[in-house]
């Protein structure tokens, strides 16, 4: 499953949201994109059902002083 990160600290490196992410499970990748708006991240784990621990655990989470957005990720349209 491809999930939407949001709402990320600028000091957040792509290797500390993979940490965070490993807690549930295998992580395939981890895309992070910092702008001077906002900081966001694409994380693709290959086993739904540890996505959506991660999306049910983390979604509303603080980390590094903001609180994260974690969903899945949709194809744009």
């Amino acid at each position: 499953m491809n999930m939407y990160i949001g709402n990320l600290s600028y000091n957040v490196r792509e290797s500390d949201l993979r940490d965070v992410m490993e807690e549930f499970g295998t992580v395939d990748s981890v895309k992070l994109i910092i702008d001077r708006d906002k900081g966001f991240a694409f994380v693709e784990m290959p086993e739904d059902s540890e996505a959506q621990n991660a999306i049910r655990d983390l979604n509303g989470a603080t980390y590094e002083g903001r609180q994260m957005v974690v969903k899945e990720a949709l194809p744009r349209n």
